[in-house]
C-alpha cells in the first residue's frame, strides 16, 4: 500500500547523495506515495541513467596498452561516482550494469556485483560494505497498486530496500520492494526475498525463508564509529 504524506527520513538520507533530480514528484517517489513517473525531471533523470548504462556496458580500454584489470577497476570505480548517489572505495559492478536512476543507489566500500545487476532504485537502495552479488541480481524498489486504474493513469510507487555489510546475495535472487536484509546474511541463488531478513541469517526459496544462523563476528572499527 502506498504512503499517503512525505517521509522526511528518506528524504533527508536524498539530501546527502549526488545527481538528485529534487522536484515534488521525487520527493512523493522516495517516500512511498503514488507519484507520475513522467514528469520532465524525473524523464530526464532515467535518459541520463539509460546513457550512462550504454557508456558503462559498452566501455574497455582495449587500445590503452598499459592498461590491466587494475587499471579497469579504477575507472570503472570513477564513471560510477558520475551517476550513483553515494560509492564506497574499492567498488566494482562487473557490466552489463542497469538501473532506473542510479542517484538513489548508495553502495559501501569493497561492494561487487557480477554480471547482469538491475536495480530499479524508484526508491532508496542501501548496500553495506563488503557485500557480494552473484550474477543475475535483482532489486526492484519499485511497484505498482493491484487495482488497475492507476496502472492506466501511470501512476505508481515505491519502497527502500536496504542491505547490511558482509552479506552474500546469491546468481539470480530477487528482492522485492521495501525488504530489510541485515548484517552478515546470505541468501541463496533464485531465492525471492519478500519479508525483512535478521542480521546473521541463511535465507533461501521463494518465498525466501530462513534456514540457519551464522556466527556473528565483530564490526569493524571504521564501521563502528560512522
Amino acid at each position: 500500500m502506498a504512503a499517503t504524506e512525505k517521509n522526511q527520513t528518506e528524504i533527508e538520507k536524498a539530501k546527502q547523495l549526488n545527481h538528485i533530480p529534487w522536484c515534488d514528484e521525487y520527493e512523493k517517489m522516495i517516500s512511498g506515495m503514488l507519484y507520475d513517473s513522467f514528469i520532465p525531471e524525473l524523464e530526464a533523470s532515467r535518459f541520463k541513467a539509460r546513457a550512462w548504462c550504454h557508456k558503462y556496458n559498452n566501455w574497455f580500454p582495449q587500445n590503452d596498452p598499459k592498461a590491466d584489470f587494475r587499471h579497469l577497476i579504477e575507472a570503472r570505480s570513477e564513471m560510477l561516482k558520475e551517476i550513483l548517489g553515494s560509492v564506497g572505495a574499492e567498488t566494482l559492478i562487473e557490466p552489463p550494469f542497469t538501473f532506473d536512476y542510479g542517484c538513489n543507489i548508495k553502495v559501501g566500500e569493497r561492494f561487487y556485483a557480477n554480471f547482469n545487476c538491475c536495480i530499479l532504485d524508484c526508491g532508496l537502495v542501501e548496500i553495506g560494505d563488503r557485500t557480494f552479488f552473484g550474477p543475475g541480481v535483482g532489486i526492484y524498489a519499485a511497484t505498482h497498486e493491484v487495482d488497475v486504474q492507476s496502472r492506466r493513469d501511470n501512476i505508481e510507487f515505491a519502497k527502500p530496500v536496504r542491505i547490511g555489510a558482509d552479506c552474500w546475495i546469491g546468481a539470480n535472487a530477487v528482492i522485492l520492494p521495501g525488504v530489510t536484509i541485515g548484517k552478515g546474511c546470505t541468501i541463496g541463488a533464485s531465492s525471492v526475498v519478500t519479508r525483512d531478513i535478521p542480521d546473521w541469517s541463511v535465507a533461501m526459496g521463494s518465498p525466501a525463508r530462513v534456514v540457519k544462523q551464522v556466527t556473528p563476528v565483530e564490526d569493524i572499527p571504521s564501521e563502528a564509529s560512522s
